[in-house]
């Protein structure tokens, strides 16, 4: 059975996260051994760089030095987490990859498409993604259920780098995204994040089984 390399993509608190693991539930009933990444991050030196970023620390040097970050640790993760999984038969399920560093710091961020494509050559190392789904949402309703999940587990956290930006920024950033996305059909699914939970996992399995043949049996 071939390995395949899913990453997930969106704004902020569209559902990745769960989805990801019920994803991961779903393969493993069909015998496929999944594992589960995230970015920034997924190996030590990569989560020591997304603390900097998602605490606010590079934010000083603008979205050019942040693409750069976010390159190095995608390096590290390639290189040290996802091509050996991928090489060793397991499937990597990521959420984010290098869509968000074009969304975010490229589209979004104003970083020249120069840059951003260069910093992909270098940190992807030929680790392209064999699908992306992109949960896509109102960014004003994403927010609700963050803080509506935040009150119901008694946390009070602070917004991160990206959570305090405004909404008409994140507003932008959905519809960078939605071009992404649009710019390489072969490669993206997009999955309505306003319908329930259940509703979404029902939606990406059928299509993550659609996509590759070695589930259809």
């Amino acid at each position: 059975m071939t390995a395949e390399f899913i990453t997930f993509e969106g704004g902020e608190g569209v559902g990745k996260s769960t989805q990801i693991k019920r994803l991961i539930t779903n393969l493993t009933k069909s015998g496929v051994e999944a594992v589960r990444t995230r970015e920034p991050g997924g190996t030590p030196r990569a989560e020591a760089i997304r603390s900097f970023l998602l605490q606010g620390k590079s934010e000083q040097w603008g979205p050019s030095a942040e693409a750069i970050l976010f390159a190095a640790a995608r390096l590290d993760h390639v290189n040290s987490m996802i091509k050996p999984n991928l090489e060793s038969g397991k499937w990597v399920l990521s959420d984010r990859f290098h869509d968000s560093t074009r969304a975010y710091q490229g589209l979004t961020g104003g970083v020249p498409d120069e840059l951003i494509g260069a910093l992909e050559t270098l940190a992807l190392n030929g680790a392209t993604p064999n699908l992306t789904i992109l949960i896509d949402m109102d960014p004003e309703l994403a927010f609700e259920r963050v803080h509506k999940r935040s009150a119901e587990d008694g946390l009070n956290l602070p917004p991160d780098r990206y959570e305090k930006e405004d909404l008409e920024w994140h507003r932008r950033l959905r519809r960078n995204f939605l071009d992404i996305a649009r710019a390489n059909p072969d490669r993206f699914i997009v999955v309505d994040g306003n319908v329930t939970a259940n509703q979404m996992e029902t939606d990406i399995w059928k299509q993550v089984q659609d996509r590759f043949e070695q589930l259809s049996g």
